[in-house]
């Protein structure tokens, strides 16, 4: 089976930390958790990128993961770049605004 390889740009390792923060303040237990979580999740990409739902009608290559987490969970925005390689572009929770 081909494993591609997953890519977190520095804006989405920025959300990553912000969203751990946010959670630490609350619960490091719980924090701890979210991030294997998303980790977890992540490891689909590897395996099965076009599984994920389309960002965009007209870009089959910008892309979102649903990431389940407690009641609500998060989304990872990422595009497909090439054959073997996936770019992470942004982590939101997803009661937050849109990635812009």
């Amino acid at each position: 089976m081909k494993r591609h390889k997953v890519r977190f740009t520095p804006e989405a390792e920025d959300d990553l930390l912000r969203l751990y923060e946010f959670l630490l303040e609350k619960d490091l237990a719980a924090a701890e958790r979210a991030l294997e979580a998303i980790q977890g999740a992540v490891e689909l990409l590897r395996f099965s990128p076009f599984s994920c739902r389309k960002a965009l009608t007209h870009n089959p290559f910008l892309r979102e993961l649903i990431l389940p987490f407690g009641s609500a969970g998060y989304v990872a925005l990422f595009e497909i770049e090439s054959v073997n390689t996936i770019n992470i572009l942004a982590v939101r929770h997803q009661r937050e605004e849109d990635y812009q």
